[in-house]
This record gives C-alpha cells, sequence and structure tokens, in this order.
C-alpha cells in the first residue's frame, strides 16, 4: 500500500468528526444563537468539564481554585452514633 493511502485512511475519520462537530455546532448556532462557553465546576464530585455557561453567568477560574476546600464524601471526619470519626476507626485498625 503507497505512503499517500495509508496517510489518508489515519486521516479519513479525524477529518470525519471534525466536520461533524462543526455542522452540529452549526445547526446549534441556527436554532440557539451565539453561546458562551467556559469552564464549570461540580462542587460534588470536584472536578470540572466545558459547557455552555448563561451570558449573568461567571466561568470557573482555576486561580481562585483551592484543592484544600474540596470535601471528599470517602474522606468523612463526622462523628457516626458512637463518637468516632471514619478516619480514628482506620487508625485504630
Amino acid at each position: 500500500m503507497q505512503a499517500q493511502v495509508i496517510a489518508l485512511l489515519i486521516m479519513m475519520p479525524i477529518t470525519a468528526v471534525f466536520v461533524y462537530a462543526g455542522i452540529h455546532e452549526y445547526k446549534r448556532f441556527k436554532s440557539d444563537g451565539r453561546a458562551n462557553y467556559g469552564l464549570v465546576y461540580d462542587e460534588e464530585t470536584g472536578t470540572t468539564h466545558v459547557t455552555g455557561i448563561d451570558e449573568d453567568q461567571a466561568a470557573y477560574d482555576p486561580d481562585d481554585y483551592d484543592p484544600n476546600d474540596y470535601k471528599s464524601p470517602e474522606a468523612r471526619t463526622e462523628p457516626d452514633a458512637e463518637g468516632e470519626t471514619e478516619q480514628e476507626k482506620t487508625s485504630q485498625s
């Protein structure tokens, strides 16, 4: 197989994805108008994702993020019914 054919076979799926995304975004633009995309922080999972945001809503600023503020549900420090925390129970074992 020639090098040009191999390169074409590799590039076709990538090109198809970009064309599909362009058509999808164009249809969305025609129906909804101009969109404002931004980074949104999900406090429950501690993750961020890019999505459309409202005009009056501020986008997430990574410089303002402090990872120490995130409370993981797995690292619970609230006392249970017996007065011990989950961390104390695991350290005693």
